[in-house]
């Protein structure tokens, strides 16, 4: 009969699999997008509100009107790095992202170099995507806000448990909330943009960032400090390409031919990516969405195309 420690370990690791099965546990395209993309792809939600809060904050409104040169510099800087992985899955058949590339081509320090960035960011994307979530929650549900803390750990705890069962089952798992996520934001965007393009709803809606407006000044920095400022809204946006080397490193989690189902799906991943970023950020353009630390831009656009925006927002939230 197993032991306690025996059952909790079958509990949370699933049963053991035999060698000879684990050729069964491979990814078709469509699984590993919602495994190996769901950090890039759902990163949208939050990279238009990382450029506004740092423009924003010395530009007040007029920052909206930045947002979309930025996102798109960053989008072409994403297709670079597409690129390069791309390249880099048909040279390593068997995964390689910059720890294996670092290590073959310049050596074992550079290797631990990029082993130890890996690491370090593996942890921030954690922090920053669980957090991000949890803002994107709290600002649809107010109440909530006071256990931000709570749900953050929570839901760590939560995608810590689904890993542990293996790549086959968490694929399960997260192909539901990933296409889910996919198929809210084609509407989100979908919407706003038939809106833009029929002329209605076109209205500012900057009174949806009162507090940015009260602490942002609205007169431009002159000289090298506009430049540091776009430069430093440019480096918080990139949070966008945030796990973009997942999908590199992961090739035999693929069915075969692995190579050419990992760069079909790294195509898939920043085409997603890419034009949903831009969308979003020329929706917070057209429509002056600023975000604020109680309401996300998508929230924001949200509220408003549903048209419980029609009074300030202020006055809904606790």
């Amino acid at each position: 009969m197993p032991n306690p420690y025996s059952r909790f370990k079958r509990v949370l690791f699933g049963r053991p699999l035999a060698s000879d099965r684990l050729e069964h546990e491979r990814l078709n395209k469509k699984t590993a997008l919602a495994v190996l993309s769901s950090d890039a792809i759902s990163s949208v939600a939050y990279a238009t509100d990382q450029i506004l809060f740092v423009v924003g904050g010395a530009l007040g409104v007029a920052a909206i009107g930045y947002v979309l040169p930025i996102s798109a510099v960053i989008v072409g800087l994403l297709l670079l790095v597409g690129l390069s992985y791309a390249q880099t899955i048909l040279a390593y058949p068997n995964g390689g992202g910059s720890y294996t590339v670092a290590r073959e081509n310049l050596g074992v320090s550079p290797g631990l170099v990029a082993a130890a960035a890996l690491l370090t960011d593996y942890i921030l994307t954690v922090a920053v995507s669980i957090s991000s979530g949890v803002a994107a929650i709290t600002s649809a549900y107010h109440a909530l806000m006071p256990h931000t803390v709570a749900l953050c750990v929570l839901s760590i705890i939560v995608l810590t448990l689904v890993n542990l069962r293996g790549v086959r089952e968490s694929g399960a798992i997260f192909s539901v909330p990933t296409y889910a996520f996919i198929a809210m934001m084609l509407a989100l965007i979908g919407t706003g943009i038939t809106r833009a393009l029929l002329g209605t709803d076109t209205a500012a809606l900057s009174h949806l960032a009162p507090a940015v407006v009260r602490h942002g000044g609205l007169t431009a920095p002159a000289g090298f400090a506009f430049v540091f400022l776009i430069l430093r809204g440019f480096s918080e946006g990139c949070v966008a390409m945030t796990g973009t080397e997942a999908i590199s490193n992961g090739v035999g989690a693929f069915k075969p031919p692995s190579s050419r189902n990992a760069a079909i799906t790294l195509g898939w991943m920043a085409a997603i990516l890419g034009v949903f970023f831009l969308s979003t950020s020329y929706l917070a353009q057209h429509y002056g969405v600023m975000p604020t630390a109680a309401e996300t831009v998508t929230s924001a656009l949200h509220f408003s195309f549903c048209r419980r925006s029609s009074f300030p927002l202020e006055a809904r939230r606790p």
